[in-house]
């Protein structure tokens, strides 16, 4: 239904009268924000009469049908009424019929349920009648053959591999029987009968294949296992073959005294060990298709003797008689003994007949206790405390030099390094712990990085320091890991103490460390190449986050150097007043004893880090030095314009003296002039070192303007004179 349309000077949208959520205070509140009350109250009485005016048009439109429709429903109650009698009726029928069908069904559904439980009592009873039938029929085979047996000669109680299958086959059948009819009375009666078969043919069972397996007798064997798996006993062919065949072997195999015979004797132990397959489970893997020769021969599958019979005896015996292997106190000991035994587990592996067979073996309990065995959480701690403490004990040793032929140019440096190929070194390194080893090789990185940061940001007291420098974290709970600097003081480091061969030294070995290829000692121990590489780079950045820290130590360094020389300055005055010495020809001794940091850094710092970064070096260097020259410079520079201006006033308030003590004796140049001629050669001498360094001047922030400030005083020297 649409409303009709009203002026367009209306306030409101008439579609908004129509909404679901309709709210009228809402609806006021933004009419408010566009008119006046009084005419928001004159637009809604004028739609109002719109609306009226529509409705009543609309009723008129529509009068006829309104009237017909009245007209229509005139006598409507009467019918109704007449209707609901047959009605009543009808639904009485129909209630009666829906009763009686439904009483039909449950009588059908009776009779089905009854037939549904004559069925099943018919089937129990066939199955028993089966039961009975093959328990008489397995002991008439056995009467019969009893009764052969007893009138030869030659006697044997045991049956033969033909009767054997028939009694199987047989058996197979009574036996599911007899399962789909537990609870029956009738199997409690029959059943010591099938006990005493089941004694009897695992008995003949065991007998006929011990004794195949005593001759070789292939046909023999293969008939046995097949009967084996017709009764669903394999796992029990297994157990026997385990215990007659495996465990004799292994119990003359693994003897403590003899693998303590010699430094090889677990090594020949395990030769001793896998020789076992290829000699003594030839026929067995022959019938059941574990070699090349049985692929197209007649082979019974089902079975794994190597994985369930002689597996878990050799792990039995060894885990039984040399429970010492798995002892982890001596780390080199325990690493050979572990490689060892994964190299015999490996060699075993290769014996199974198939990958299938690899993988029933790596699930298999006696495989999983076996490495269980091997405590790795205390041969890793073992191994941390002696690599770990080996990097804690050098750091408290401070920055010591490295030994002659060394890689490194600091003692730390290289024990960090020889501390990360140690941990994938060949003595050291074991598959389980990889995660664990990587970890420490992170974490020494990280020890590294902070202790470089360390001695070049803090001065610590010989008290502090013991705190300042925290070990590497323990990897476990046990604390005989921990190996702290706090055995021993860290006051050989200050960075009071630094010198300038050993700032190089750290910026070299930084380097060095960057530029070493990690990853080559990894070989393949690691195979998540991509993010190894990642996190090494991140180690590899957190060294580098030194780098700034050493440029602004050794800039202060060389600066605190050189400057305590180039104060020196402002005796220059001093050495030319009142003294009459000549006019200077060369620069200050003491520019020579500022410069010989410099020129020291370039020749300790050749060969050991880059060019661009020991210029660098010297370029900041110099130009906190040049500021601090020319305050100095500015300083003297004044206070000999303020003196000679002072001597000026003197000499013209004494009209006419003849003599006067800026003037040298023979008129020559004024003391003033040769401290502006001395300074101005100083400084010039400073630009040809800086030349001599490799840098030009320009490079030097405020040489220009020292240059300026000194070439400006020493023109005005010369005007004076």
């Amino acid at each position: 239904m649409s409303l009709p349309k009203g002026p367009d000077s209306l306030c409101f949208d008439k579609d908004v009268l129509m909404k679901d959520d309709f709210d009228v205070d809402l609806f006021v509140a933004e009419c408010r924000k566009q008119v006046q009350l009084e005419e928001m109250r004159e637009d809604l009485e004028l739609y109002y009469k719109l609306l009226k005016t529509a409705m009543v048009e609309l009723i008129n439109k529509d009068y006829a049908d309104f009237v017909n429709l009245s007209t229509n429903l005139v006598g409507m109650d009467k019918a109704l009424n007449q209707l609901s009698v047959p009605l009543g009726q009808l639904r009485e029928e129909v209630l009666s019929l829906r009763s009686c069908v439904s009483e039909v069904i449950q009588a059908i559904n009776n009779q089905l349920f009854k037939h549904e439980a004559l069925q099943k009592k018919k089937v129990c009873v066939l199955r028993l009648i089966q039961v009975v039938r093959s328990v008489e029929k397995i002991e008439k085979i056995l009467h019969s053959q009893n009764s052969k047996e007893s009138s030869s000669l030659e006697s044997s109680p045991l049956l033969a591999g033909q009767i054997l299958e028939r009694i199987a086959t047989e058996f197979n059948q009574l036996q599911f029987h007899a399962v789909q009819s537990k609870g029956m009375p009738l199997l409690d009666k029959v059943r010591p009968r099938l006990a005493g078969i089941t004694s009897m043919l695992q008995q003949s069972l065991e007998g006929l294949l011990i004794e195949g397996l005593q001759t070789s007798n292939v046909d023999m064997v293969r008939n046995c296992l097949r009967t084996y798996a017709t009764i669903d006993k394999t796992r029990d062919a297994e157990a026997l073959v385990g215990q007659v065949l495996a465990k004799p072997y292994m119990d003359q195999v693994i003897v403590e005294e003899l693998v303590k015979s010699s430094p090889k004797g677990l090594q020949l132990m395990y030769s001793r060990l896998l020789e076992f397959v290829p000699h003594h489970c030839r026929l067995l893997r022959e019938v059941t298709g574990g070699t090349i020769s049985s692929e197209k021969a007649d082979i019974v599958p089902g079975y794994d003797f190597l994985v369930n019979s002689v597996w878990p005896e050799m792990i039995k015996g060894v885990e039984e008689r040399l429970s010492y292997l798995f002892n982890p106190g001596n780390p080199d000991i325990f690493y050979e003994r572990y490689s060892m035994s994964m190299e015999f587990v490996r060699k075993f592996e290769r014996q199974c007949s198939s990958q299938a067979s690899v993988k029933r073996l790596r699930v298999h309990p006696s495989y999983t206790s076996f490495h269980n065995k091997w405590n790795m959480p205390v041969y890793f701690q073992l191994r941390y405390k002696e690599i770990a403490g080996n990097l804690e004990n050098t750091i408290s040793e401070g920055l010591k030099g490295a030994p002659a032929g060394s890689t490194f140019h600091l003692q730390v440096s290289e024990v960090l390094w020889f501390c990360l190929v140690r941990c994938w070194s060949d003595k050291v390194y074991l598959s389980p712990l990889t995660h664990r080893l990587w970890k420490l090789t992170l974490q020494l990185y990280a020890r590294y990085a902070r202790f470089l940061d360390e001695v070049l940001t803090k001065t610590p007291s010989p008290e502090v320091a013991k705190e300042s420098t925290r070990p590497l974290p323990s990897s476990a709970s046990s604390t005989s890991s921990r190996t702290s600097v706090e055995e021993g003081g860290s006051e050989s480091w200050s960075p009071a103490s630094l010198s300038t061969k050993q700032l190089v030294y750290i910026a070299a070995d930084i380097q060095k460390l960057q530029e070493k290829s990690f990853l080559s000692c990894l070989g393949r121990k690691l195979t998540q190449k991509f993010a190894v590489s990642d996190a090494l780079s991140d180690s590899k950045a957190c060294l580098s986050s030194s780098i700034p820290t050493l440029n602004t130590r050794m800039t202060q360094h060389l600066t605190e150097r050189s400057c305590r020389f180039l104060k020196s300055a402002s005796e220059v005055p001093r050495l030319y007043r009142r003294t009459n010495k000549e006019l200077p020809v060369r620069a200050s001794a003491y520019m020579d004893n500022a410069l010989r940091p410099l020129h020291q850094l370039l020749t300790d710092s050749t060969g050991l880090v880059t060019h661009s970064m020991a210029q660098e070096w010297l370029r900041v260097a110099l130009s906190e030095c040049t500021h601090r020259y020319y305050e100095t410079i500015s300083d003297v520079l004044s206070s000999v314009r303020k003196m000679e201006e002072s001597l000026k006033r003197l000499k013209q308030a004494r009209k006419g003296a003849t003599t006067a003590p800026t003037v040298g004796t023979n008129g020559g140049p004024t003391d003033d002039s040769k401290i502006r001629l001395q300074l101005a050669l100083d400084v010039e001498y400073l630009g040809e070192q800086i030349q001599k360094m490799g840098l030009q001047p320009s490079d030097i922030s405020m040489f220009s303007t020292l240059m300026d400030l000194v070439k400006e005083a020493r023109d005005l020297g010369e005007q004076n004179q």
